[in-house]
């Protein structure tokens, strides 16, 4: 994957434009890819990580799935079993605005994670949330279909692929 400072080197026209949209710097790393890149799957839900597992299940090939939490640091969406299940299901990567877990157990997972903390608690599991929609990390609008580029320099969020 081509490094992130340089997909913006070469794509000022398109940040300018809109078109590419650089994350603000908040997230940590875990998992064994410390790079990825795909199309965005997004969720959004709120201290419930019922549809993360659901989205996990599938086959995840190409793909980052990109989950609003919110921002909440109440709890943990993702942990060690869903990186797991990410890593069996091919998944590139996953993008928490919110909270991981089993944090020396998604290192062992061949898959790229970024959130904003770790936190020790679960979430709830009542099924609530909605997939497939345009989502925010933070400032930073996201929708399905997007391109998701993520590094140790940062995330990137692009409406086209990049090369």
């Amino acid at each position: 994957m081509t490094p992130t400072t340089d997909l913006c080197d070469a794509n000022e026209d398109k940040i300018a434009a809109g078109t590419l949209r650089v994350v603000e710097p908040m997230f940590q790393s875990w998992g064994m890819k410390s790079s990825f890149m795909g199309q965005a799957h997004t969720l959004k839900v709120f201290e419930d990580n019922s549809l993360v597992r659901s989205a996990l299940e599938k086959d995840g090939q190409g793909k980052v799935l990109v989950v609003d939490g919110g921002g909440s640091m109440r709890c943990a969406l993702v942990g060690g079993n869903l990186g797991m299940l990410a890593e069996k299901n091919n998944w590139a990567g996953i993008v928490v605005y919110g909270c991981v877990r089993d944090t020396l157990e998604l290192d062992e997972c061949d898959v790229g994670i970024r959130a904003l903390a770790a936190h020790p608690m679960k979430s709830q599991k009542r099924g609530i949330g909605h997939e497939n929609i345009e989502v925010a990390l933070s400032f930073t609008t996201v929708r399905p279909g997007n391109w998701v580029y993520a590094d140790e320099d940062g995330v990137l969020i692009s409406e086209t692929a990049l090369s």
